[in-house]
């Protein structure tokens, strides 16, 4: 895509991220756990996360948001601060732009992901957040990814897109 002027802007990413904080979900409506390291399966996502059950080919294998967006999010429901836990992600990315890794792979440390799409908000962010909690994700859900090579992951490794 990068033979237009429009491709190479979108091509043009060369921000490194930091993952902030692991969560854990494991079996629906569960509390989510946080942890300081997990692993990424390929095909699979989070060992130990609920999701990780599904097909090889789900696009849904791990979702992250943008930790940037979590005080926005807050902003918009009257909170001081909403922890990650309350949104039922699996990761939190400072310093990349999450939307910027449409149609891309990244490397999260040693572990190789690819874009699957955004992640929408569910219903349960009503109760989560209070009335209004659906409307304040919208456009702030993050993004879904699938696991093309897995390794350990933890906190403070960085982010990169992959050329």
């Amino acid at each position: 895509m990068a033979a237009t002027p429009l491709g190479e802007l979108l091509a043009t990413l060369p921000q490194t991220g930091r993952l902030e904080w692991i969560g854990l979900r494991p079996a629906r409506g569960a509390p989510v756990q946080m942890v300081a390291e997990a692993e990424l399966i390929p095909g699979q996502g989070l060992r130990g996360d609920r999701f990780a059950a599904r097909s090889a080919d789900n696009p849904r294998q791990v979702t992250l948001i943008q930790h940037e967006h979590l005080a926005a999010i807050a902003a918009l429901v009257g909170l001081d601060m909403v922890e990650p836990e309350l949104l039922r992600r699996n990761l939190v990315v400072a310093g990349i732009n999450l939307l910027a890794l449409k149609d891309k792979r990244f490397r999260i440390g040693a572990a190789l992901l690819e874009y699957g799409g955004p992640c929408h908000p569910c219903s349960r962010m009503e109760r989560a957040l209070g009335a209004g909690g659906y409307n304040a994700m919208r456009g702030h859900g993050g993004i879904i990814a699938r696991v093309v090579a897995g390794a350990p992951i933890r906190i403070g490794d960085p982010v990169t897109v992959v050329p």
